[in-house]
């Protein structure tokens, strides 16, 4: 007679409970609303054979409890910086669907993760810092800046944007970064749009820091509250809302300086 195949162990309810985590984590840190957090989670604990899983979603951790039979086991990670990358996001969606399906072991996924993140491509700064600042400019001239405003808003979006990634990469505190670069554009905006003679400089000033409006970050709070997690979206809300106090303070400094705004 043949010989039956040999059968898998399940995985250890602490490894799932990981690799969920891990997933949940990047997936927060990547821009995902928490829905999207939650769905990817679940195939991944559902794929590697755990029966229910529940997951408590806050703004800077995240706490598992997954059972399977008799089993269960509750896990905290700490979650980082939370930004914004879709094409690393679109990639754990597209993975955990295949988790999901099952047949994959944890050395597996993880080995999958490790790929994942270090394939996942980025652009380069300077290619970053162009686009910024040909968006400025786009989106000045339809707030009505005059053409000859064009040129120094793309040049201090571009120089802002690069130290924003510089400042980022050293961890220095957000809310004093985005004060800091709204300063910085603005002042050098205000400085080139005079030079240049321009009619505006006020509107200049301040569509050459729209680059600091966290889109993503309002969506996703406004999101998470009207989908039943007042207390992740609050979180998140409250946390754009000093985005924008910040960018706030920055450019009235800046304006300040320059005499504008009396």
């Amino acid at each position: 007679m043949p010989k039956a195949a040999p059968t898998r162990a399940p995985e250890r309810l602490e490894e799932v409970a990981d690799v969920a985590l891990t997933f949940g984590q990047l997936m927060m840190e990547s821009g995902a609303s928490g829905r999207h957090v939650e769905e990817v989670a679940e195939q991944v604990a559902h794929g590697l054979g755990a029966e229910k899983l529940e997951l408590r979603l806050g703004y800077a951790s995240l706490l598992v409890t997954i059972s399977r039979g008799l089993e269960v086991i509750s896990q905290v990670r700490k979650v980082g910086p939370l930004g914004v990358n879709q094409r690393l996001l679109h990639s754990l969606c597209l993975e955990a669907e295949q988790i999901h399906q099952g047949g994959c072991t944890v050395l597996e996924i993880r080995a999958v993760l490790a790929r994942v993140i270090e394939a996942t491509p980025r652009n380069p700064d300077w290619v970053v810092a162009l686009a910024v600042g040909i968006a400025c400019a786009a989106f000045g001239r339809l707030l009505g800046v005059d053409w000859v405003a064009v040129g120094p808003i793309f040049a201090a979006a571009a120089l802002a944007q690069t130290v924003r990634r510089q400042l980022g990469r050293r961890q220095v505190n957000v809310f004093l970064s985005t004060a800091v670069v709204a300063f910085l554009g603005s002042t050098v905006a205000g400085l080139g749009a005079r030079w240049f003679g321009s009619q505006t400089v006020m509107r200049d000033m301040v569509v050459t820091v729209l680059l600091l409006v966290p889109g993503v970050p309002a969506f996703n709070a406004q999101l998470d509250i009207l989908e039943g997690r007042p207390s992740l979206g609050s979180a998140r809300a409250v946390w754009v809302a000093m985005i924008l106090i910040f960018m706030t303070a920055g450019v009235w400094i800046a304006q300040g300086l320059l005499g504008e705004g009396r």
